[in-house]
């Protein structure tokens, strides 16, 4: 009985924690049944326009995990603090061209005219369900915290893991947003955390949603996952295409090279600009992230004029060296002749206007 009742306590416990607000919820009612008549829905999940699995063959989650666990990795975090700019977030432009500031990883604030337009927030010291597990934020990638943005226009959020949707970084930030426009599935996480339901606008590939007559959304395919406990693809990932008066960007989330870019670009480009994740990449998950290399051909296959190359600079998630994603795909941008942008975390840049980045990163 001792046993049994040991047992039974550990069960109860799991239970309470697998169903702390943190982890969301899964969709359900009219939310499902749209999920579920998705033409790349079947099977009881979501699936990517190419087949794509988790790990190439002959490598499995085990080896994995053994990989994460024991192996040993030099330089995967920087040894002193990443160099800043402490930047203005709720002033409107100064030039009347859009404006961009990355504060690493793919969090990403856009000033356009007197609108503001935030991309998967994370300000949370780990990118986790729990503090106490995972990575830690790089030292001096700290200096904003989610309080600090106030009257955000429109929050983006491009899929439900952890480091793109950071359950206290939402708490705190979407009761100061006017609208939400986020994958369709996410919106059953947003109302699990009180967010009120016509604030959530929930896309499929290739709809789009406008916000004051000038900024317009079309989510299009990314090559991905999601999930936030055990089961995955329950819920959508995606790209943007973000269409302004003066301007189009591609805000890229997260995903694997294919020919998906190209794609876009043929449908959609050319882009001002892509935001291109750029890191925590790995040969046991080659389909899921993209190499550098990789991150500049999409920029190509997508007709952007420039590349911002994010994913990296706050959490490591890989093995790979904290600054290899960036001195990859600096060499290969001028290789293949791709403007490329790498300003350092909080720095304003103007867009379309011409600038020069130093090398902080090797300072």
């Amino acid at each position: 009985m001792f046993v049994f009742y040991i047992l039974l306590i550990l069960v109860v416990i799991a239970f309470v924690v697998m169903n702390l607000p943190v982890f969301g919820r899964l969709p359900k009612g009219n939310r499902a049944i749209s999920i579920h008549q998705l033409p790349n829905y079947k099977d009881g999940a979501l699936h990517n326009l190419s087949v794509t699995p988790m790990q190439p063959e002959g490598v499995s989650f085990f080896d994995v995990l053994i990989k994460f666990l024991f192996g040993k990795y030099p330089n995967k975090i920087p040894s002193k603090p990443i160099k800043i700019v402490n930047p203005d977030l709720n002033s409107e432009p100064i030039s009347k061209s859009t404006e961009i500031i990355w504060f690493g990883h793919s969090s990403y604030l856009i000033k356009a005219g007197d609108k503001r337009i935030l991309i998967d927030p994370i300000f949370n010291s780990t990118p986790s369900p729990f503090s106490f597990i995972g990575s830690k934020a790089f030292p001096g990638t700290e200096f904003v915290k989610a309080e600090d943005f106030l009257n955000i226009d429109i929050l983006v959020i491009t899929h439900d893991h952890y480091d793109h949707l950071d359950y206290p970084s939402i708490l705190k930030i979407a009761p100061n947003v006017n609208t939400i426009v986020t994958p369709i599935g996410v919106g059953a996480h947003l109302e699990r955390w009180g967010i009120p339901k016509g604030k959530i606008n929930e896309l499929y590939w290739n709809q789009s949603v406008t916000f004051f007559n000038s900024i317009k959304f079309t989510a299009v395919p990314a090559r991905h996952f999601t999930g936030r406990k055990f089961k995955r693809n329950q819920t959508l990932w995606s790209a943007f295409v973000l269409d302004l008066s003066d301007s189009k960007l591609f805000l890229g989330g997260d995903s694997g090279y294919d020919k998906h870019f190209e794609e876009i670009g043929n449908a959609h480009g050319p882009f001002d600009i892509a935001f291109l994740e750029c890191g925590q990449y790995n040969e046991m998950w080659p389909f899921i992230h993209m190499y550098p290399e990789q991150t500049v051909q999409a920029a190509i296959d997508l007709k952007a004029k420039a590349l911002l190359p994010v994913h990296w600079a706050k959490f490591s998630l890989s093995m790979h060296p904290w600054n290899e994603p960036i001195e990859r795909v600096t060499k290969e941008a001028k290789r293949k002749q791709l403007n490329l942008l790498t300003p350092k975390l909080g720095e304003t840049i103007v867009l379309n206007k011409i600038s020069h980045f130093e090398q902080w990163w090797l300072v």
